[in-house]
């Protein structure tokens, strides 16, 4: 295996700047071809990714975190891209109910600390058992989500699922997603009507003001200090020397190179 760092990949990065979504996931396709996936929350922008998807006929799975607390929209939602868009939705869901885990460890979200172990084990760990099956996953941070994701970067490295993070919608503005959501009738979280701009949780996320921030529903009674779950490293760690591991020929046509084994 090869290591490739955050720091390999800012030349690609700052290339791939000007390309448009939909070409990052075709450079995605090519390079990756089965070992490709993409991940959603259902969420606005997550929804536009699997419309995407679903136009460009890219034959990619979806990987789906339930919780287990999530709000029923939600779930409809994501009933709704399998129906109308045809697509693989795989549901990754913890090891215990929310009961089972209250009983063990109490009511974790109370506190900072408690937040972020209950998020690591409703969301990450589910995540992680589909670790090493795939080397990309493609997700849909936006730039303009404000706060870490100001600086989010194209591609990242996610050292905790030893694989490469592509965000083709990172150049989408409001107004982008918005034409596009119109222009094409993507399916929408219905919370998204209801007040919310980020849709986690049922326990940690309420509606919010038009003058607040987008990420002040999330974990309100907590006040600001959490504000992000964990699932997406970059909004938690812009280390340019944090790396992965994957094989030579994946990280060469990454790249775009050939690596010369001549002794």
């Amino acid at each position: 295996m090869a290591r490739l760092t955050q720091a390999d990949l800012v030349e690609l990065n700052t290339t791939f700047e000007s390309r448009t979504p939909q070409e990052l996931i075709v450079w995605a396709r090519d390079v990756f071809e089965s070992r490709l996936a993409a991940l959603s929350a259902m969420q606005r922008a997550g929804t536009v990714v699997c419309h995407m998807l679903h136009s460009m006929k890219v034959p990619i799975p979806v990987l789906f975190v339930d919780t287990g607390v999530l709000y029923q929209e939600t779930l409809d939602t994501r009933d709704r891209v399998i129906r109308e868009y045809g697509l693989e939705v795989v549901t990754l869901m913890p090891k215990l109910t929310m009961e089972e885990q209250t009983k063990q460890l109490g009511v974790l979200y109370l506190s900072t600390e408690g937040q972020a172990q209950c998020c690591h084990m409703r969301k990450n760990e589910p995540l992680l058992t589909v670790k090493g099956k795939y080397d990309a996953l493609i997700g849909s941070l936006r730039r303009s989500d404000g706060g870490q994701r100001e600086k989010c970067p194209i591609l990242a490295v996610d050292p905790e699922m030893n694989c490469l993070r592509i965000n083709p919608l990172v150049n989408f503005s409001d107004d982008e997603l918005r034409a596009y959501v119109k222009n094409h009738n993507v399916i929408v979280n219905p919370l998204h009507f209801q007040g919310f701009s980020t849709i986690g949780c049922n326990r940690c996320t309420t509606p919010v003001l038009p003058n607040e921030p987008k990420r002040a529903g999330r974990w309100r009674h907590l006040g600001p200090w959490s504000v992000y779950c964990g699932i997406n490293p970059t909004d938690l760690n812009r280390d340019t020397s944090t790396a992965i591991e994957l094989s030579q020929d994946v990280i060469d046509r990454i790249l775009g190179r050939k690596t010369d084994f001549v002794i």
